[in-house]
């Protein structure tokens, strides 16, 4: 190990995570260039090469790499929240039929495809132009970049390293959710813990919220994939021992690195145009069933995803490229990248829950920017995996108990609702609790769900 493994986590979290997420931040710790130490956030579990919840800094003056694990198969996954303007009492009566709606205008599950169709120099300008081009494409409204991270595109991305299989697998994918842990969540603000920040982000007890979890769907995979085979078949000649295949990486000054870079960057950019084609059409379902409802966007945020950014080591600033695999971003109060609307108290940090549980809307904090790399949790993280929730849990009776809850499903894979049931995941809260008692984020407000799209 060149630096330290830090673990964020309490008594009960650290117990119940695996031994393999101890080795994974021991074997990022290890690689080239990396700077500070090898995190892992309160939600942590193993993952490929990183666990997820792991956030890693390289340093490219010094030898440092860039890691195709390291920010995971679906590039720039992450959360999405619009606020409607509705209180929860509008939808009472209507919540089959929003979920109903919804369902028909959000295509999901594996594979899944959408009404819209890029090819050629199309696809290439999305790429290249993340939610700019969405919106440019009439997918929105210009309101919504501001309050996009990088400000809905990221800039140095290369579509021509973007290999054509790649390419043929997202021609028809724009605006869907695909599997797994994906959703589009309708939520109802049932807690605010402070008045002040909650205040600015404009959310109150009992306002609808919606949000959306999805990333960058069969590109981001395949870059992933591709990028990958090239870091393992290349490492030796790099002079890199990797202790997992999933580790694979690449020097950063390299020409794979760069190229990698510019792939990822690509795959960032085409899931923030995702997120903001799939608001379009929740905005078109909210339209027709509720017209008073103004969907309008709260935050954007990745969390798989590597960016350079500036950050104070040993007393001076320098550029690192931080990798984060399950990992959300959450700079604190006055930083410059913050939409200025958000810079007096941070950047909202968006941590999804599970279908019958809490999400959480948090704010950055100076103690992330000092502990963690401005960074915070994603999510509860699983405390099982998908093979183990389909013995435990039924498809069926996991929809049922919901609907008892009054929580709406839609899901095409009943499979895939066992996989995700809310008991095979952490307890949110005490990851929350966790995040907050380390001072990387800071508790806004606790959001319920009402009905949840699944992929």
């Amino acid at each position: 190990m060149r630096v330290p493994g830090l673990l964020f986590a309490s008594q009960r979290l650290l117990e119940a995570m695996e031994d393999k997420v101890h080795a994974q931040v021991s074997n990022v710790a290890a690689l080239p260039g990396i700077v500070g130490a090898s995190l892992a956030m309160p939600d942590a579990h193993q993952g490929y090469g990183f666990s997820i919840g792991g956030v890693a800094a390289f340093d490219a003056e010094r030898g440092g790499v860039i890691s195709a694990g390291g920010v995971g198969f679906d590039i720039a996954c992450g959360v999405r929240t619009l606020r409607t303007g509705l209180h929860r009492e509008a939808l009472d009566g209507l919540r089959e039929e929003l979920a109903d709606l919804l369902w028909s205008r959000v295509p999901t599950g594996v594979g899944s495809t959408g009404r819209i169709e890029l090819r050629g120099s199309e696809l290439d300008a999305m790429l290249q132009g993340g939610a700019r081009w969405a919106v440019g494409a009439g997918y929105g409204e210009p309101d919504d970049l501001g309050c996009i991270e990088e400000g809905g595109r990221l800039q140095g991305a290369d579509p021509d390293a973007v290999s054509r299989k790649a390419k043929i697998r997202q021609q028809r994918q724009m605006g869907t959710l695909g599997a797994g842990n994906h959703y589009l969540e309708v939520q109802a603000v049932v807690e605010i813990c402070d008045a002040s920040i909650a205040s600015a982000f404009g959310l109150a007890l009992d306002d609808v919220v919606l949000s959306i979890h999805c990333g960058s769907r069969g590109l981001g995979h395949q870059i992933g994939t591709d990028y990958l085979e090239q870091m393992v078949a290349g490492a030796a000649g790099h002079g890199l021992t990797l202790p997992e295949r999933e580790l694979a990486c690449a020097p950063l000054s390299s020409s794979t690195g760069q190229a990698y870079l510019g792939a990822m960057r690509a795959g960032a950019n085409c899931a923030l145009a995702n997120r903001q084609i799939i608001s379009h059409l929740a905005r078109e379902a909210f339209a027709t069933l509720l017209p008073r409802a103004e969907l309008t966007l709260l935050y954007d945020v990745s969390h798989n995803t590597c960016k350079e950014e500036v950050h104070e080591v040993d007393g001076r600033p320098r550029r690192l490229f931080v990798h984060s695999k399950g990992a959300t971003r959450a700079f604190g109060p006055g930083h410059p990248d913050l939409p200025a609307a958000y810079r007096e108290v941070g950047q909202p940090v968006l941590v999804g829950g599970s279908m019958g549980t809490a999400s959480w809307v948090l704010a950055g904090t100076d103690g992330a920017m000092q502990r963690s790399l401005g960074s915070a949790c994603h999510g509860a993280g699983r405390a099982m995996s998908r093979n183990q929730a389909r013995k435990r849990f039924k498809g069926k009776g996991v929809v049922h108990d919901l609907k008892r809850q009054g929580i709406e499903i839609r899901s095409g894979s009943l499979r895939g609702v066992a996989e995700e049931a809310p008991g095979a995941y952490k307890d949110v809260d005490a990851v929350i609790e966790t995040t907050v008692r380390a001072g990387l984020a800071r508790k806004v407000a606790r959001l319920a769900p009402l009905v949840c799209i699944k992929g």
